[in-house]
């Protein structure tokens, strides 16, 4: 008997989801209201990237000198940065669309809400229809966190989605969140010549990173000439009287001018409007789909993945919770199954440099009281890095003093987001320090750090 399987949310969740029941022999329905590929991955993610590699593009050229270049100045062309941007969206959004279609998956574009345990209305252009189903995933993802003290007006107030493609480069902007979104949009504006502030509401950027991670970004923004307000938070954002910029307050009376100001203080989960309660599927307080180990919501037949699960919200944690429902949904396990560890994610930051970590941190052990071995090598000691021009950063390795097995590292550098890889792999593993001493890496390459901090 083929198994019924319903979508709601076409984003990385839903379609990895998707693909993997199709090809399985599942009869699969995804139900998108927005844009196929996800609106998070490609209004958020996708666009920001873009604009930080365009950025860092115009970073390298004020550093040429220091290769024997002579430097030129670089100039934004805003119709050109615009066009790439909806370009690389557009690959994306067709590529999935094709390979879903490729697999049988059906599209519906519309609205869906459960009006039963095994049932979906969806609201389409052509009216309403029903669709039954065995089981169901929701990965509706989530939106940008407006607060009550403030009113975005997609001109000079301005949430992330607001950003791109740009309308216009503010000539100075003030950034409210100094988490992983605050901070790469940061580096953004001032790598495009924006004088940027930056609010604090803590004593350090990321505040849940390593200190030392911390530090290394916090000198290059200082360096950039980003003003830092630490222990402030803001508490309204306003048009100033000649209606031409923004006036931000902070609780402790700190005010700070600027022709623009961008909120990003997180997101909350699109679980409104779906009738979770009519279908019986629990939320927390925060709104976020109550899930088990396997994505299970409380509903046996229901699922939940990517940001509306409340879990890490990274597009790659999404994607690979939609493989396991999917293989947990058709009772098929390609390979080993193992429960997602979430603790055991990658993920990193595309400031300048590159911030990538994985697994235990340092101040995570010495709090819990756990036994370590930390090594931590810097990158002006690779040749690589010299060759480059571009010695920031270090790699921290974190081991169990014992067995030598990986237990987590950091990187702060060119190209964290890829060498992190190695870190992940030897910590999903259970690899030893060892493993990566004695692996036979490329010379010259920042890689070799890796192997240095192992020894």
């Amino acid at each position: 008997m083929t198994t019924t399987f319903v979508i709601i949310g076409g984003g990385p969740a839903g379609n990895t989801a998707a693909t993997y029941a199709a090809r399985m022999g599942a009869q699969v329905t995804v139900v998108e209201r927005d844009v196929v590929g996800g609106a998070a991955h490609l209004w958020d993610c996708i666009p920001s990237k873009t604009m930080i590699a365009t950025g860092g593009a115009m970073s390298f050229v004020r550093r040429s000198t220091g290769m024997g270049l002579e430097q030129s100045a670089a100039v934004i062309d805003t119709e050109a940065l615009t066009s790439r941007i909806e370009h690389i969206k557009s690959h994306l959004q067709h590529g999935t669309t094709r390979l879903l279609t490729s697999q049988g998956v059906r599209l519906v574009r519309g609205v869906a809400r459960f009006v039963s345990p095994d049932e979906v209305e969806v609201e389409t252009v052509d009216g309403t229809t029903r669709l039954r189903f065995d089981s169901a995933l929701v990965a509706t993802g989530s939106r940008p966190r407006i607060p009550d003290w403030c009113t975005p007006d997609g001109d000079r107030i301005l949430t992330t989605r607001d950003c791109y493609p740009p309308k216009v480069f503010p000539e100075s902007v003030t950034v409210i969140g100094s988490g992983v979104t605050g901070v790469e949009f940061v580096h953004m504006f001032s790598s495009f010549g924006a004088k940027v502030t930056l609010v604090v509401s803590r004593q350090q950027v990321l505040p849940g990173k390593d200190p030392e991670v911390a530090a290394v970004l916090e000198d290059d923004f200082l360096t950039r000439g980003v003003q830092l307000l630490k222990g402030a938070r803001a508490t309204a954002i306003d048009r100033d009287d000649d209606g031409v910029g923004v006036i931000v307050r902070c609780d402790d009376g700190r005010v700070v001018h600027s022709t623009h100001a961008v909120l990003a203080i997180g997101s909350v989960p699109n679980s409104d409007g779906l009738g979770l309660d009519i279908a019986g599927v629990e939320v927390d307080a925060g709104g976020y789909i109550t899930i088990d180990h396997n994505c299970v919501t409380s509903v046996p037949t229901i699922y939940a993945a990517g940001d509306v699960s409340g879990k890490l919200p990274l597009s790659s944690v999404a994607s690979m919770q939609g493989r396991k429902v999917a293989e947990r949904l058709m009772g098929v396990h390609a390979r080993e199954h193992r429960h997602l560890d979430y603790d055991k994610a990658a993920s990193a930051i595309f400031t300048e440099p590159e911030i990538a970590d994985v697994g235990l941190a340092e101040a995570e052990a010495f709090s819990s009281g756990r036994k370590i071995r930390v090594t931590k090598v810097p990158f002006s000691a690779a040749p690589k890095a010299l060759i480059n021009n571009d010695p920031r950063g270090f790699v921290k390795i974190i081991s169990d003093p014992a067995t030598g097995v990986v237990l987590g590292g950091s990187i702060v550098g060119r190209h964290a987001a890829e060498l992190i890889s190695v870190i992940a792999l030897a910590v999903t593993a259970n690899l030893k320090v060892s493993d990566i001493v004695e692996s036979l890496l490329v010379h010259p390459a920042l890689s070799e750090a890796l192997a240095e901090a192992a020894e």
